[in-house]
């Protein structure tokens, strides 16, 4: 029996949506394993359900690394054009190229205060929707840089309030070795801290 055409618009049913988010979810993620064995490719892959809940997939290595490499890639893109168009010009065309950035965000900061309602033109309008973008762009990039550091040195704190855990269970087994089950961590006297502070953050 040949199967109908699916409609490409949202489906209704909750249930029906949840079963077709999850076969094709794993169809996808199926999918973007067997290209990057066939091709040897790198491939990141970012699915939210509806519901926020992220499912990922990185082929090689991490995801972190991967999105690096993409922001590396992308900032890379941006210099190089960007140093073409400088290279292009003579000094006196890039004072005058300059210039004119300078007036057109002095512009639109007082556009967007209020103070310049309806001055600007529709040109001057798609540069300074460009400068926002680029800042936005350079914004999120340190943001994501920071969260990164922040997850990093979080993950350290926990493999080091781990190691002291591993370090006091090894002591009380020593000290206390389990002879009744029945009795309680309470009837013992646990000195909680370490001698010799190894574990200090």
């Amino acid at each position: 029996m040949a199967r109908g055409k699916v409609q490409m618009k949202r489906i209704e049913n909750p249930v029906h949506r949840q079963v077709t988010f999850c076969k094709r979810r794993a169809g996808l993620l199926k999918k973007a394993k067997e290209l990057s064995v066939l091709c040897d490719a790198e491939i990141g892959l970012f699915i939210f359900s509806a519901h926020g809940k992220r499912y990922e997939l990185a082929t090689k290595g991490t995801m972190q690394g991967l999105i690096e490499k993409y922001l590396k890639s992308t900032r890379g893109a941006e210099v190089a054009e960007e140093a073409k168009d400088i290279q292009a010009l003579d000094p006196k065309g890039e004072i005058n190229m300059l210039k004119h950035e300078i007036e057109v965000l002095q512009r639109g900061l007082s556009y967007m205060y209020g103070g310049g309602a309806g001055t600007m033109t529709l040109d001057e309008l798609h540069s300074l929707e460009k400068y926002l973008e680029l800042w936005m762009f350079h914004i999120r990039s340190a943001k994501m840089d920071i969260m990164f550091q922040e997850i990093q040195l979080l993950k350290n704190k926990e493999g080091i309030l781990q190691a002291a855990n591993k370090y006091l269970q090894d002591k009380i087994e020593e000290q206390y070795p389990v002879t009744n089950m029945t009795s309680t961590l309470t009837d013992f006297q646990c000195p909680l801290t370490v001698q010799n502070e190894i574990f200090q953050f």
